[in-house]
């Protein structure tokens, strides 16, 4: 399995350019870890070591949803080649087996893809910073444990998931519930639902208490084998393939969209019909809408749970709105293989299009209504027209910089070093100018205004750049490997 996801991620990027990505992961340790002086200036080494770990933890809850794309690994095929997950069905062997292999390489495959190498990174940086190498350790521990108990919470769920959907409900109920206790009511401590977090803070750099220490790792350790032995043993139920049939929809999404042109047209229309026949269309909403209250919650967090006075204004949350949605693109390229459309006079560059068109009207209207509840809850409808011209520019910028670069292969072509260090120069130059300009409003309304005249009316001319030259960048690339 192990060489199935390493096969899979280098058939697209290069076996190369796939392996250095944790070598980038490693200098970027370094660089945080020879500027950690400079951060702790203004935030504490605690609330950097919290968000260390729920981002370990939110990291792990991503990597288990394998469970939930287990149907659609079963629809997909290469030609002749399947997915291991489909073996059940030709080989004897069970799904129990299946699944928790799954679940040990993706736990092994992210440690030494990412874990690994940022903990190298920080060991570069001790000799320079005077980092305890001890302490370098066990915190790789603490985050490790962390992030293992983010996968097999995950495992589970998607185990659930695939039992049933009102169960799952109701698990994914009892842990926001559980953590709104603490983020919102302060019932409970954080180290209670992060044991982990716990065995952090009781050993250096933080303490020596040796009882306590033992006592958050076994809970953590506990927690995470339980989930997993519960995952295995719930893994009975095999995955059954049922068919369905629809109405004929196309012609009437067809005449719904009556700005789309000639066989641009045609093709939206079959998006659409594909997003409502795979179901796609609510997991999409989920992936987007979550990572909006996330960010919503990180800023109350960061300003009333953490007392770090930060002026996120209505202008800033539609900036980050743009810059988030861009992750509902990459769930377009993910329904359906497109080596099909060899078939029919259809170019890469017309789908690329065609899905970016797609983008903006299914995340517009969502991002739009965010925003307004946004100024509306912080008293800031004056800011309004300019939050929603930030929203709109920044959504378009995003999804044409990620198009261009990555076409329809999204998501493997992102662990291509190169491809990813262009992404992140292309978008955490104008996150970070919207951000300040964003903060400044409130104490230089025209300088704070003509600098973000400025950034987006150059995100916009890039964004038609941008559009122009996928033409020229896709054009006769094949739809298949």
């Amino acid at each position: 399995m192990l060489k199935e996801e390493f096969r899979t991620h280098t058939s697209y990027s290069g076996q190369d350019r796939f392996l250095s990505f944790p070598i980038f992961v490693f200098f970027l340790a370094s660089v945080v870890a020879l500027t950690l002086d400079r951060m702790l200036e203004t935030v504490s080494f605690r609330q950097m070591i919290d968000l260390a770990h729920l981002s370990a933890f939110i990291y792990g809850l991503s990597v288990g949803t394998f469970g939930m794309m287990g149907r659609q690994y079963l629809e997909r095929r290469y030609g002749r080649s399947n997915y291991l997950i489909a073996m059940p069905f030709l080989l004897p062997i069970s799904f129990k087996k299946t699944f928790l292999g799954i679940y040990l390489r993706d736990a092994i495959f992210y440690i030494v893809l990412l874990l690994i190498p940022a903990t190298c990174g920080l060991l570069l940086a001790s000799p320079v910073m005077g980092y305890s190498y001890v302490s370098i350790g066990l915190f790789f521990s603490a985050i490790l444990m962390t992030f293992l108990l983010g996968l097999s919470m995950s495992f589970l769920a998607s185990v659930i998931y695939i039992r049933n959907i009102r169960w799952f409900a109701a698990f994914t109920g009892l842990i926001v519930f559980l953590f709104s206790l603490h983020g919102a009511f302060r019932l409970l401590p954080l180290e209670a639902l992060i044991p982990s977090l716990g065995f952090q803070t009781s050993v250096q750099p933080f303490g020596s208490e040796i009882g306590s220490a033992a006592i958050f790792a076994a809970a953590s350790i506990l927690a995470t084998v339980v989930m997993t032995v519960l995952s295995y043993t719930l893994v009975e139920i095999r995955m059954t393939m049922s068919t369905q049939s629809y109405p004929e929809t196309l012609p009437r999404y067809h005449n719904r969209i009556p700005f789309f042109k000639g066989l641009s047209r045609t093709l939206a229309a079959k998006e659409f019909v594909d997003l409502r026949r795979s179901g796609t269309l609510a997991k999409m909403t989920f992936s987007f809408i979550l990572p909006l209250l996330f960010l919503s919650f990180t800023a109350w967090f960061v300003n009333y749970g953490l007392s770090i006075p930060v002026g996120f204004n209505t202008v800033f949350y539609a900036a980050m709105v743009g810059f988030i949605g861009v992750l509902m693109y990459s769930w377009l390229n993910n329904i359906d293989l497109a080596e099909y459309y060899s078939l029919i006079p259809v170019t890469v560059p017309q789908l690329i299009r065609v899905r970016v068109a797609v983008f903006l009207i299914l995340t517009l209207g969502i991002s739009a209504v965010f925003v307004v509840a946004i100024a509306i809850l912080n008293h800031e409808t004056r800011y309004l027209w300019l939050a929603l011209i930030v929203m709109f520019v920044t959504s378009l910028y995003m999804v044409l910089v990620l198009a261009y670069l990555t076409g329809l292969k999204t998501n493997t072509f992102l662990f291509d070093t190169k491809i990813l260090a262009r992404f992140s120069i292309m978008s955490f130059m104008p996150d970070v100018c919207l951000a300040i300009l964003s903060f400044s409003i409130a104490y230089d309304w025209t300088v704070a205004l003509a600098g973000l005249s400025l950034v987006l009316s150059s995100m916009f001319i890039t964004s038609l750049i941008l559009y122009k030259g996928i033409e020229s960048k896709w054009s006769g690339t094949p739809f298949g490997e």
